[in-house]
């Protein structure tokens, strides 16, 4: 008999707290699942780090969060869900979604992209709207607006807390696409799909690798709300997917 409802949270994890951005957007699309959130706080950023290191801390905290009893994975991080998803997803017995491909499903277009190392640290400083961010913006994206753009992807989760200054600089012509809205939307449609919705009251549990300083206030701003109860995990509880799984041989990059 095929499932109707499923009562089991939903998994969670990013390299640091940037995924909050993503879990606010399942709030939104799903506000019956249940949350339970991993940053990788203590090992953040992922983006200098091989394709073999990161695949290897996806693992393990996908592994974790498995043993929190979930039913679906989103990874809530760009340089995770572009190394690691494939083997997330042949390795793990729950279904993976990442934030890069419900965003970017677009035949036949053509991309231009940025980089915008500055961003987040203006964002995690709380700059969301200030004179200097706004000079960083008109800086970077002044490239892609002359590209004629009709629609722009923020490809991070920290920068749907720049949305409303980045359709000012990009213009009404420019849609934006909030990569963690799209993800939370194929999780949405997922659950909906497999008979896997919950019908019971939620109740979401954080997770981090390390406290970082101005954690709640920052985490707040990312989440829209206030915070669930928050633990901090000790790292040597993370390798547990290499103990259960000796055989595995991470792709070297």
């Amino acid at each position: 008999m095929p499932a109707t409802h499923d009562d089991r949270p939903i998994g969670v994890f990013d390299s640091g707290i940037g995924g909050l951005t993503s879990v606010r957007e399942l709030f939104r699309a799903l506000p019956a699942e249940s949350v339970v959130y991993f940053g990788d706080t203590a090992r953040l950023p992922y983006g200098a780090k091989s394709r073999e290191t990161v695949t290897r801390f996806s693992l393990e905290i996908a592994s974790f969060l498995v043993r929190q009893n979930i039913k679906c994975l989103l990874v809530a991080c760009n340089t995770a869900s572009s190394f690691a998803l494939d083997t997330l997803s042949g390795r793990l017995d729950v279904p993976v979604v990442g934030v890069i491909q419900p965003a970017a499903e677009a035949p036949g277009v053509a991309v231009i992209s940025r980089a915008c190392p500055l961003f987040v640290p203006l964002v995690e400083e709380g700059w969301m709207s200030h004179p200097v961010t706004r000079l960083v913006a008109e800086e970077y994206l002044k490239e892609l607006k002359q590209g004629a753009l009709e629609s722009l992807i923020l490809g991070c989760t920290h920068y749907p807390l720049l949305a409303p200054l980045l359709a000012e600089v990009m213009g009404p012509g420019v849609r934006l696409v909030d990569s963690g809205a799209e993800a939370a939307r194929a999780v949405a449609l997922l659950l909906r799909e497999r008979g896997q919705l919950a019908t019971g009251a939620p109740s979401h549990r954080f997770f981090l690798s390390d406290e970082p300083r101005n954690f709640a206030r920052i985490a707040e701003s990312f989440l829209g709300a206030p915070l669930p109860p928050v633990a901090v995990v000790d790292q040597t509880d993370l390798p547990w997917f290499e103990r259960a799984h000796p055989d595995w041989v991470p792709e070297r990059s």
